[in-house]
């Protein structure tokens, strides 16, 4: 199936690199924090290769109102592969659809709604408290608490060893630019959260993202390379003296230094 529409959440699924009963998860229509995700990951397993989880599918589906999926799916940003699947089962489009992207079914407000951290309240004591509780929770928990969690919660599961839960963490409708700026410069996150967030066009806007992926040494060397012509002379400098960073990178800084469109 053709959706058209990507997102890390969504490759997963896609790739079949998901266990049972993280789709069962989202096949309840409890894991993804935005109507496009949800939608589409809804329709995604309404082909699982699993009974159980095309069955919860599609009774999720089954619960959803048709008028409010019409609308969602008569909104501009919807793909035609979206629409496609649903005229497939008689539900058509209503043009000029609502604009908001809060969950057409909600069947768990998530583990952050209820008790969020306040900006400037995360002491040292909150943060053990957040992970040892994150530590109790299987990978399905910890990736609602990643999309769905507090602020707090999102700085200690970007890190988190599973792949799904930490790219879980660049859903979350409450990350802010910030935020990712500070996860690009972390070292201690995996290449492929540096991958995702250097493949976002909006982040990548953010001259402070592309300098902390282009100095972080985690970053794989093609993002890197990509933002070297955007950096100004004094992070170009910087980066060629960087010991920790590789090669063929400071070579590409060190030739832009001496390009003659720099005289």
């Amino acid at each position: 199936m053709e959706i058209g529409l990507r997102s890390p959440l969504l490759d997963y699924f896609k790739r079949g690199e998901v266990a049972k009963d993280v789709r069962l998860l989202a096949a309840s229509g409890a894991l993804a924090p935005r109507a496009h995700e949800q939608v589409a990951l809804l329709a995604i397993l309404t082909e699982d290769a699993d009974p159980e989880v095309r069955g919860a599918a599609e009774a999720t589906l089954a619960s959803i109102p048709a008028e409010s999926l019409s609308g969602f799916l008569g909104r501009s940003d919807v793909s035609e592969g979206l629409r496609d699947f649903f005229r497939g089962r008689g539900i058509e489009p209503t043009l000029g659809g609502v604009a908001g992207d809060d969950p057409l079914v909600d069947t768990d407000p998530g583990p952050g709604a209820e008790g969020d951290i306040a900006e400037g309240e995360e002491g040292d004591a909150t943060r053990d408290s957040a992970s040892q509780r994150l530590g109790q929770m299987n990978v399905a928990e910890r990736m609602k608490a990643a999309m769905k969690g507090s602020k707090e919660e999102r700085s200690i599961l970007i890190r988190d060893p599973n792949k799904l839960v930490s790219s879980s963490v660049l859903s979350s409708p409450k990350l802010s630019e910030s935020e990712v700026e500070s996860f690009a410069k972390m070292a201690n996150v995996s290449e492929e959260v540096l991958r995702i967030i250097g493949m976002n066009r909006a982040w990548v806007k953010n001259y402070g993202v592309i300098v902390a992926l282009t100095k972080n040494p985690k970053t794989p060397l093609a993002v890197s390379m990509h933002f070297v012509q955007r950096l100004n002379d004094k992070d170009l400098k910087m980066i060629a003296l960087d010991r920790n960073l590789q090669e063929p990178l400071k070579l590409a800084v060190r030739k832009r230094l001496t390009s003659p469109d720099k005289k």
